[in-house]
């Protein structure tokens, strides 16, 4: 089947499990590159966790994409010019939170300044992704944060079985406030209400004027789900959630077996 754009996830999908590019990943890229196939890494990472992978794959040229937190941002990889930005302001600062102090779970939110965390026992996890994503990590108590900064995206992060837990306390109107959802077994993040990979690539791909029966994307999270939905072939890693592989056309390797490799030479090439 020709295709006109490949959306690729990174963590767990693009990226093996040591967190970096296979040589057999990196060449079908080139490949689907030469035969003239828009690549776009969509990933819930903010831009300077992204750009040492795009450079990597020679994605920053002219007329080159990438989407990032978690599809809040659309920009052009070569000059860094915005196509859309869905933020989050002062207040949803103050209410998200609000509700994951109530929850019982740490918090972050982040912007290009950094990532913000109210919490003065810094979790783990806001430590590991600073680290990451190549951003710099700022405690701030709530009352120090700027009225007029705006984020990205916001994130309650904790073990497995405390955001589980978290879930059963949040109120059941969240998701209709905002978009929420779950990218790793520590992470639940919250968005502005029009941001997500499938809202992103669908901006992206009439922008393009492409038709979304030749667009795949590739993914293993439940952050790829409405990514997966929208493309005309989505494509499941075999290491993917259940939920992800539910809504997939097809299933390719896992990201320790090349799968992205294998799913562009099987379906775009």
């Amino acid at each position: 089947m020709n295709m006109d754009l490949i959306a690729l996830d990174m963590d767990g999908t693009l990226l093996n499990p040591e967190g970096k590019i296979d040589p057999a990943v990196h060449d079908a890229v080139q490949q689907a590159k030469r035969a003239g196939i828009k690549v776009v890494l969509c990933t819930g990472r903010p831009l300077p966790g992204v750009t040492p992978y795009l450079e990597q794959l020679g994605l920053t040229d002219n007329g080159d994409y990438v989407i990032t937190y978690n599809g809040a941002l659309v920009q052009r990889s070569h000059s860094g010019d915005i196509l859309a930005h869905h933020t989050m302001n002062h207040q949803d600062f103050l209410t998200v939170s609000d509700l994951a102090e109530k929850a019982g779970v740490h918090f972050q939110a982040i912007n290009d300044q950094g990532i913000f965390t109210p919490n003065k026992n810094i979790s783990y996890y806001t430590v590991r992704e600073s680290f990451i994503v190549n951003l710099p990590l700022r405690y701030r108590a709530v009352h120090e944060i700027d009225p007029e900064m705006t984020f990205s995206k916001m994130m309650m992060i904790d073990p497995p079985e405390l955001i589980d837990a978290a879930l059963d306390r949040l109120p059941r109107d969240l998701s209709d406030r905002y978009t929420v959802l779950r990218s790793e077994p520590f992470f639940l993040e919250v968005l502005n209400k029009r941001a997500s990979k499938g809202q992103a690539l669908k901006v992206l791909t009439e922008i393009l004027g492409f038709s979304r029966e030749r667009v795949m994307a590739v993914g293993d999270n439940e952050n790829d789900i409405d990514m997966i939905a929208y493309a005309g072939l989505g494509v499941a890693m075999d290491n993917a959630v259940d939920k992800v592989k539910e809504v997939s056309d097809h299933i390719t390797l896992s990201n320790l077996e090349h799968g992205v490799a294998q799913a562009i030479y099987d379906f775009a090439l």
